[in-house]
């Protein structure tokens, strides 16, 4: 197994992956049942709904410490209209999820349930959180491996701004 942390001087959020400057993978990830914005259902989200937009990926879990810490971050960035924050649940217990976004406040337009991690493969996750940045022509543009923190935000935003608009 490749642990990134383990190589010295290198910062492990900074790992290179094979997948940007490349289409997101192919896939289709159904809603998480009962979660609700404004009354309505959130939806789930495939590939196809990731054009059109910037559009920031997350990967995260209730179970996951540092997604608790990241989430206010995610929450500053959804406010932003011109770009679309969407979240895959990996390997977690919906009701779980649920309660999370009840307490923490719910960044996603979308939220796809990955049960049993298969997407989250496909997108090269080593872990939760990762977030990625896709353009809307659908291309991974960058992936961040670990927490966004107070250190690390500015720099990402930068990197979404880098991303050209549709």
């Amino acid at each position: 197994m490749f642990i990134p942390s383990l190589l010295p001087g290198r910062d492990p959020s900074q790992i290179p992956s094979a997948l940007v400057g490349k289409p997101a993978p192919s896939f289709s990830l159904a809603p998480l049942e009962g979660l609700l914005a404004n009354g309505k259902p959130v939806p789930g989200f495939s590939n196809e709904d990731l054009k059109g937009k910037v559009t920031v990926v997350n990967v995260w879990a209730s179970w996951c410490a540092p997604c608790r810490q990241e989430h206010p971050l995610l929450v500053e960035l959804a406010k932003d209209p011109s770009i679309r924050v969407v979240g895959i649940n990996q390997k977690d217990n919906p009701d779980n999820a649920r309660r999370f976004l009840g307490t923490l406040g719910n960044p996603f337009s979308a939220v796809g349930v990955d049960p049993k991690g298969r997407a989250s493969i496909d997108w090269g996750v080593y872990g939760v959180p990762e977030t990625f940045i896709v353009g809307p022509d659908g291309t991974i543009r960058h992936k961040h491996i670990g927490p966004l923190t107070p250190e690390n935000f500015s720099a990402f935003k930068e990197k979404l701004r880098q991303t050209p608009p549709a």
